[in-house]
Formats: structure tokens, C-alpha cells, sequence
């Protein structure tokens, strides 16, 4: 299967005109992703730098091996502009689609959306992936048996910032009547992580000032102005899209220390620095993955892929950027899930259910990464029943006007800490929706 230029713009085409644009003929023996992708808007510039990694990675299974274990992957892709009742749409267009065997999962990358698919997924059996952001209680899979934040919730992702600025400061300890103003975006994503920082903020000792910037956040000089005021030693970007370049100049405006802005993983991209230009130099951010084309997968899909004339981008020079790699990472992981899947119920297509099997017994040890090409791309990540994060931990990269600089060693998250508050709110989800608890003592749970 291909997916070459002109049917990427024939499929975006469609899209933007309220209908499903279908790369490939879906047909039975094939594993199939439906993509609630999103090409065009304020968010364009992850939506198709992620999902173009995602294609890559799967193009490059199909072309250099025939898919896995002699099954191909097909994709649909539907426009959703990163809007929650387009992204609900999408779902319902594609849930029975491609039968028997369904869809394998849905990688919505949207946290507004896969709030809104959660029961609908769940009961459908069909696995969502919510790599790196999503609803932080779904870590808990003894009650969200078909979701799967893998690889970082945004509670472990404030937690470890907070450590990272604790070792900038010396020591823990040392935050102790310091300030940070967290600068978060006006949406579902945004406003994941209020109750976590309150949380730090008393164990530690610091002064925290939560502030929201509306969607899109093209206009925030008012926020900046009371971070002015309140002159906290840290502030934590907790962008998306526009909202991060227009931060980064408006802090230099405001005369604020942009080596002392912290970003999350989604204010962690080349399109978010380099539209800000020399106001970008000096800034820092979360990672999970570095950018580079370095890694042998990258190079793999250059040759493979990109050289047959099958590559997503249209702009080559975002092959390895941020939004690329994380795509192709993503791509890593719903891969081995089928591939674990597939060992324990058969070499043919799966169905979601058997994906979910998958996911909820994924593991990628250092050697398994090197078979892949990806060491130093993608973290060691063990999911279980249990736990459908897997992961947990971050590096920070700094900016230098023309790349990013990884700047730190893996930093971890308090997962003692968070554990507890994880379950604390996944069993009232539990309770609310009457929904009972898996046994994940078991040693195969379903």
C-alpha cells in the first residue's frame, strides 16, 4: 500500500469537506488505523507532523517487511481540525468499519477527544492510545482496561518538572518559598495537571500561580504582565499550537528570563521555537524523544520510504523534527502491541480486543529498541494490567536558535506519590459509572 502525494492531498481534500479520506482499499487481512487526524487549523502543525510520523513508520513495516508477520496496516484519515464533536464523528464513521475485525485502535492525539471516547472505546473494545498527554487516571487499567496514556500522564510530567527546577535550585529543599507561575491552555489538556501543582506546591513548599491562556492563545499580554508582577523564579509553559512562539516573544517583552520557562511535551517542538525566533534562544522543555534523523529507523524511512516516493511530509525538512519523531515513536508502539498480539492469538488480522491484549502486555527493553533502531528514540517501557503508562520519566533539551540540546539525564516522576491519587480517582470513575474493577493479580488478565 502506498500513500503517495497526490492521494495525501486527495484524502485532504475530502477531509475538508466534512468526509473520510481513505488512502488505501480496506480489505479483510489487513490491520487497520483509523486516523482522526488534524491537517488544518491552529493545531496543523502537530497534527501533521505526528501523524506523517505515524504513516512513515507504518509505510516502512509495509515496505520493507510485507507488515508484521505477513499482515499489512491500512489507515483512513478524517479531518478533525482538533475539534471534539469532528473528532466524535470520525469514531463513529470508522468503529465498524473494515469487518470482522474492526479497527485496532484509535490515536486520536487530542485530549478533548479522547475524553469524549472513552466509553464509547471501552465499549466497543477497541484500544485508545493517548501517548504522552490523556486523562491521567487512565494509567490505572484495572478501570480503564482500553486506554493507554502511554509513555507519560501529565501528572507525571508536572511531577518531573518539578524535580528538574528542584535540581536547578540545588536541591528540593531549596523550592521552598520559591514562586512558578504554570501558564496552561484553556482546554481539557490544559487544565489536567491544576490539582497536581497545588499538590507539589504544598509538599514542597512553593508558591504556585496557575494561569489560563484561551484558545487559541495568539494574545496573552495581559498573563504576561501578571507574571511581571508576581516575578516567579520558574514558569512552566503549558502550551499548545500558537499559543507557545506568542508566549516565548511575549515573555521576552515583558522582560522575563526565557532560560527560566519550563515547557511541557506539547510546547516541546522546531514549531514552537523557530516561529519565535531569537526570543526562542535559551528555552527549555520536556521531552520524551529527541529530534534528529540520526537514529537508524529515521534513516530507514528516509531510504525505504521517503526514497520510493511514499513519504507523508510534504516537507522533508521535518523528517526527524519533534512531531515526527513522537509519530514515529507512536508508531513503535501500536506496531509492537499488534506484534504482541498477533505471538499470543495468531499471525491474521486482530481484532481490537486482541490489540488491547497487546498493549496490556507491551514491553520494549534496551535490546528490543536496538532491534528496532530506535536506542536513544524511545525509552524502555514495561505496560501491565495495572499500569498503562509504562514509562514516567523525561530528559530536558534546550534551544539554541537552530536545535534542540538535550540538557539532562532522564528525570522520573514521584510515582509513590502519584500512584495513590491515580487510583484515588480512577476507582470514583469506577464507582460513578458502575463499572468493576479488573483483577490485574491475575497472570494473563483479560
Amino acid at each position: 500500500m502506498s500513500f503517495r502525494k497526490t492521494i495525501s492531498r486527495l484524502a485532504l481534500a475530502a477531509a475538508l469537506l466534512g468526509g473520510l479520506g481513505s488512502v488505501a482499499a480496506k480489505a479483510d487481512g489487513e490491520i487497520y488505523f483509523p486516523l482522526q487526524s488534524y491537517r488544518v487549523g491552529p493545531y496543523a502543525a502537530g497534527g501533521t507532523g505526528f501523524f506523517g510520523g505515524f504513516i512513515d513508520y507504518l509505510n516502512l513495516i509495509n515496505e520493507r517487511d510485507g507488515g508484521v508477520n505477513g499482515v499489512k496496516f491500512v489507515w483512513d484519515e478524517c479531518e478533525t481540525e482538533y475539534k471534539v464533536e469532528r473528532g466524535v464523528e470520525c469514531y463513529e464513521r470508522t468503529r465498524s468499519t473494515h469487518q470482522p475485525a474492526g479497527p485496532a485502535a484509535y490515536n486520536p492525539l487530542s485530549v478533548g477527544i479522547a475524553y469524549a471516547l472513552i466509553d464509547r472505546a471501552t465499549s466497543d473494545k477497541i484500544p485508545l492510545i493517548t501517548i504522552n498527554h490523556g486523562r491521567t487516571d487512565s494509567t490505572d487499567g484495572r478501570v480503564f482496561p482500553y486506554v493507554f496514556p502511554l509513555q507519560l500522564n501529565p501528572w507525571s510530567e508536572a511531577s518531573a518538572t518539578v524535580n528538574y527546577i528542584g535540581q536547578q535550585l540545588g536541591g528540593l529543599d531549596k523550592l521552598a518559598g520559591k514562586k512558578i507561575a504554570v501558564l496552561y491552555h484553556g482546554s481539557p489538556y490544559g487544565k489536567e495537571t491544576i490539582p497536581i501543582f497545588d499538590l507539589l506546591a504544598k509538599k514542597y513548599g512553593f508558591e504556585v500561580t496557575q494561569i489560563e491562556v484561551p484558545h487559541p492563545g495568539n494574545e496573552q499580554q495581559a498573563q504576561w504582565l501578571t507574571i511581571r508582577r508576581l516575578k516567579p523564579e520558574y514558569v512552566v509553559l503549558r502550551g499548545w499550537g500558537v499559543m507557545n512562539p506568542v508566549a516565548l516573544k511575549t515573555a521576552v517583552k515583558t522582560g522575563f528570563p526565557v532560560d527560566h520557562i519550563i515547557g511541557n511535551v506539547w510546547s516541546n517542538s522546531e514549531e514552537d521555537v523557530i516561529p519565535a525566533g531569537d526570543a526562542a534562544k535559551g528555552y527549555v522543555s520536556v521531552t520524551t524523544h529527541p529530534s534528529g534523523t540520526e537514529f537508524p529507523v529515521v534513516k530507514e524511512i528516509v531510504e525505504k520510504v521517503y526514497g520510493k516516493g511514499v513519504g507523508n511530509l510534504e516537507d522533508k525538512g521535518r523528517i526527524g523534527s519533534v512531531y515526527h519523531n513522537l509519530g514515529i515513536v507512536n508508531g513503535i508502539l501500536n506496531v509492537e502491541a499488534v506484534r504482541i498480539a498477533q505471538a499470543h492469538f495468531g499471525n491474521r488480522a486482530l481484532t481490537g480486543e486482541e490489540v488491547q491484549w497487546g498493549f496490556d502486555h507491551l514491553v520494549l527493553d534496551d535490546k528490543r529498541i536496538a532491534e528496532l533502531g530506535a536506542t536513544g528514540l524511545v525509552q524502555p517501557l514495561q505496560v501491565t494490567c495495572a499500569d498503562h503508562e509504562g514509562g514516567g520519566a523525561v530528559k530536558f533539551q534546550q534551544w539554541d536558535g537552530k536545535t534542540w540540546n538535550v540538557v539532562s539525564d532522564w528525570v522520573a516522576s514521584d510515582r509513590a506519590l502519584l500512584r495513590p491519587l491515580i487510583e484515588q480517582s480512577a476507582e470514583a470513575y469506577a464507582k460513578e459509572k458502575g463499572i468493576q474493577l479488573r483483577d490485574c493479580s491475575a497472570a494473563n488478565p483479560s
